[in-house]
Formats: structure tokens, C-alpha cells, sequence
């Protein structure tokens, strides 16, 4: 029986446009930057403000597939060492934004640790979070800091500052072949 957070029902969104976002803040972190680098920020807010409300989603819904493919090749690899993806990387990152008070609300963990455990099992972390209404003003952050601790997990684990990054434009490029 189909779920109605199956994947194939969600859309991808600006994935280009996500992966953009978490690349330059992993950047930063990898360069020692310490907060955000005011230029980058001024660059990435008038970005966001050109986008509108239809390419703001798009974003969004493609920062949800860039966790979906993140827990997936996660999955798949804890899954070769006999792990569970969850058990191994919900409570982490759980610990780690309840460390970020100024970026991460408390309030705001549960559901992304929610779209953790969705995409983790296989299903859309978009139309999970869809379920429950819209996306709110709160929850942009979070959702940025997930994003981009999945990809510093998968960088750590791989031993490699791009691995995660390279791998999600391999498969948009892999896709633009099929």
C-alpha cells in the first residue's frame, strides 16, 4: 500500500538553489568562519528576496529532498555495518541543535526530528511535514541547521569536506541523463 508521503508524490523543489545554502555555510565552517560572514549573508538574503513566494518553496521543498537523499545514502550505509540510520543519527543531531538555542527554538526540534525519522523510513520529509500545516517563520532555521547537519555527517563519516555535496550534484546530474 502506497503512503501519501511516498516521494514519488513530492515535489523536488530548487534543490540547486538548497544545496547552494548548506555548501556555503559548510564552507565557512570548514574555512574557521566563526558566525556568518556579513557579505555571504547580505548575498544569500537578496537571493532569498528575489525568489518570491513560488521559488521560496521551491527552496524549501528542495532543502526536504536534500534530507531525504542525505538519510537515504545514510540509511544505506549504516544498514552495511548491521546500524539503524535513526538510532544513529536522529539522537545526534537532536543533541547537537539543542546546543544552537539562537538558530534552533526548542520548540521547533520535535518536527525536525520528525522529518528525520520520515525521511530515515523512507517516506517524503515535505509531505510529512505537510500533514500539519504550513511551514512557519520558526521552522527556516531548523530546517537549514538539519540540512546542514546531515551533510557534515555524511562529510565526517566519508572523510571528505565535499563528499556529500558532490554526491547530490551527481545524482542532479545522473538525473538530467535518464
Amino acid at each position: 500500500m502506497s503512503s501519501s508521503c511516498d516521494p514519488r508524490y513530492a515535489p523536488a523543489g530548487d534543490v540547486g538553489a538548497a544545496l547552494m545554502v548548506i555548501d556555503s555555510r559548510l564552507k565557512a565552517i570548514y574555512d574557521g568562519t566563526t558566525g556568518t560572514d556579513p557579505e555571504q549573508q547580505q548575498l544569500i538574503d537578496q537571493f532569498t528576496a528575489s525568489l518570491g513566494p513560488r521559488g521560496a518553496s521551491d527552496v524549501l521543498d528542495g532543502a526536504c529532498t536534500l534530507i531525504f537523499m542525505f538519510m537515504k545514502w545514510l540509511r544505506m550505509a549504516y544498514e552495511d555495518h548491521d546500524k539503524d540510520v535513526i538510532e544513529c543519527v536522529v539522537p545526534n543531531l537532536v543533541s547537537t541543535m539543542r546546543m544552537m538555542p539562537k538558530s534552533v527554538r526548542p520548540e521547533v526540534i520535535p518536527t525536525m526530528a520528525g522529518l528525520l525519522v520520515a525521511a530515515g523510513t523512507g517516506l517524503s520529509p515535505s509531505l510529512w511535514r505537510k500533514q500539519y500545516g504550513d511551514w512557519t517563520a520558526d521552522e527556516m532555521n531548523p530546517l537549514e541547521a538539519t540540512a546542514f547537519l546531515l551533510a557534515e555527517h555524511i562529510n565526517r563519516l566519508a572523510d571528505d569536506r565535499d563528499f556529500a555535496s558532490r554526491m547530490i550534484v551527481d545524482a542532479l546530474s545522473n538525473s538530467g541523463q535518464d
